[in-house]
């Protein structure tokens, strides 16, 4: 990376967390400043920085030691990349409790990118393959994600008043009759498609969260329309489970 947009600070406070990561609970302020060529004063701004901000901690006898939000960071990094594994695993067995096919996907942009999918047999395939987009204002798994930007995040991701093209005759035309039904998703928690993205078919979808409450992806149960009375409530708890134990605020490895 080109030194014009270098942040010395950081590279610093990165300097000091990999000292302290090779020799937890072993150095002092005195030590980091030698081992590192920081002056005191300079160290001793940064390690009360970072001790406020939970990146270290400063053990009784003056050592430090690394603290609870770099484990945090940690376990997010390494999560992110387990979601697709668990969600087979957890997927594959609530797709037989309800026998009912079950996608996972997360938002780029304005469009839903499907990662992975738990399929049941049925008569008609759904073509909804890791890799496929769908537009996000069409689908279940959209809605349950875009409920929850911030305004400047849904303006980006849908910048015009009139959305683009219908799916379906059931699609949703307009940014102000979405955001009626993105109300109404943080209310009950669960987004729904009927018949939106593709006709015969209906859809119950739900967030999956990070540790931090933030929407990451979403999940979803798709079905023939015929059967949506009979299998909405169902579905629903199943899918509202499932995204829960998907979670990374969960314990869930």
């Amino acid at each position: 990376m080109e030194k014009k947009y270098w942040v010395p600070a950081l590279e610093k406070a990165n300097d000091v967390l990999q000292a302290i990561a090779e020799s937890p609970s072993a150095l002092k302020l005195i030590d980091l400043s030698k081992r590192l060529g920081i002056n005191k004063s300079s160290m001793f701004s940064l390690l009360a920085t970072m001790e406020t901000l939970h990146w270290v901690t400063k053990e009784s006898d003056g050592t430090y030691s690394l603290g609870s939000r770099i484990g945090s960071f940690g376990n997010a990094f390494f999560k992110q990349f387990s979601l697709i594994e668990r969600f087979h695993k957890e997927a594959s067995v609530t797709k037989h409790a309800i026998q009912e096919t079950i996608q996972l996907a997360k938002l780029e942009g304005g469009e839903v990118l499907y990662l992975a999918k738990e399929e049941m047999p049925s008569p008609v395939r759904l073509a909804t393959e890791p890799g496929k987009k769908l537009p996000a204002y069409a689908t279940a798994l959209g809605k349950a994600m875009l409920a929850w930007l911030d305004d400047e995040a849904f303006a980006a991701a849908l910048p015009d008043e009139e959305l683009g093209p219908a799916l379906t005759a059931h699609t949703v035309r307009s940014r102000r009759e979405l955001q009626a039904q993105l109300a109404e998703v943080r209310e009950r928690g669960v987004a729904f498609d009927l018949q939106e993205a593709v006709m015969g078919f209906c859809c119950v979808a739900a967030p999956v969260r990070d540790a931090g409450g933030r929407v990451v992806a979403a999940i979803s149960c798709s079905m023939f329309q015929h059967e949506w009375e009979a299998k909405k409530r169902q579905a629903q708890e199943a899918i509202c489970g499932l995204a829960k134990r998907l979670s990374q605020e969960t314990d869930i490895a």
